[in-house]
C-alpha cells in the first residue's frame, strides 16, 4: 500500500514540476516577446523621429543661419547691389557688422541698418540727386540700404577699387584712411590691412571680409549668385 503511496505522490511531484517549467517555458517566452516589441516599438519611432528629422533639415539648417548669420531685405541688398555694381555679400557684411541687422541708433547718432551718420547721409542724398533729405528716412530699410551702398561705391572708386581699404574708411572715415595710405607710400609699403594702425579698425575690416565669404556661401539663392 505505501509503494502505491510513494508512486502516486512521484507522479504527482512529477506533474507539478513539469507544469510549472512549462509555466516558466511560456513566460519566459511571453518576455521575449514583449521584449522583442519593445525593441521594434523603439525602431519604429527611431524611425519615425530621423524621417522628421530629415524632412525639417532644410527649415532647421536656415533657422540656425538666421541665428547666427542673419539676412533680412535680401531683395533690396540685391536691387541695390545691381544698381552701384557691389558683391550682394559685401553689403550684407557690412550690414552685419554695423548692426546685424537690427535697427538702431549708436552713441554717435549714426543710425539704421547700416549705421550711417545724417551728416554722411545728407550728403549722400545731395550727390545722388535726392530731392529732399529727411533723417527719419534712415530708419527706412530701402533708404538706408540705398544710401549705404552708394557710400561703399564711392569709397572703392575713391580707393581705385580696394575694397579693404573702403571697408577701412566705412568705419573710420576717408580722412584716417588717406593718411594711412599716404604714410604707407612714403615707406614704400603698400597699404593693406595689416598696415592699419587702429587696432579696432583693422578688427572690423577682418570681420566685414570674412562674414562677406560667409555671406556667399550661406546665402547663394537669396543673394542671387544663382
Amino acid at each position: 500500500m505505501s509503494g502505491r503511496s510513494t508512486g502516486i505522490v512521484d507522479r504527482q511531484t512529477g506533474g507539478t514540476a513539469l507544469a510549472a517549467r512549462r509555466t516558466a517555458l511560456r513566460e519566459a517566452g511571453r518576455r521575449r516577446r514583449q521584449r522583442r516589441r519593445r525593441g521594434l516599438a523603439i525602431l519604429g519611432v527611431a524611425a519615425l523621429v530621423g524621417l522628421a528629422v530629415w524632412i525639417a533639415w532644410p527649415a532647421v539648417n536656415h533657422a540656425v543661419h538666421q541665428i547666427e548669420l542673419p539676412l533680412h531685405h535680401a531683395d533690396i541688398i540685391r536691387q541695390q547691389a545691381r544698381a552701384k555694381h557691389l558683391d550682394p555679400a559685401l553689403i550684407a557684411a557690412v550690414i552685419y557688422a554695423e548692426s546685424k541687422f537690427r535697427q538702431q541708433t549708436s552713441s554717435a547718432g549714426a543710425q539704421g541698418l547700416m549705421q550711417l551718420l545724417p551728416g554722411t547721409a545728407e550728403a549722400i542724398a545731395r550727390r545722388s540727386g535726392a530731392t529732399r533729405f529727411n533723417v527719419a528716412d534712415l530708419g527706412t530699410p530701402q533708404v538706408n540700404i540705398s544710401y549705404g551702398s552708394y557710400y561703399l561705391r564711392l569709397l572703392i572708386d575713391h580707393y581705385s577699387g580696394d575694397v579693404t581699404l573702403a571697408i577701412a574708411a566705412y568705419n573710420a572715415g576717408e580722412a584716417n584712411v588717406d593718411r594711412w595710405v599716404a604714410a604707407a607710400r612714403r615707406e614704400g609699403q603698400p597699404p593693406s590691412e595689416a598696415s592699419i594702425p587702429f587696432s579696432e579698425t583693422r578688427a572690423y575690416v577682418h570681420k566685414v571680409l570674412s562674414v562677406q565669404r560667409d555671406y556667399r556661401a550661406s546665402y547663394p539663392r537669396e543673394l542671387g549668385y544663382r
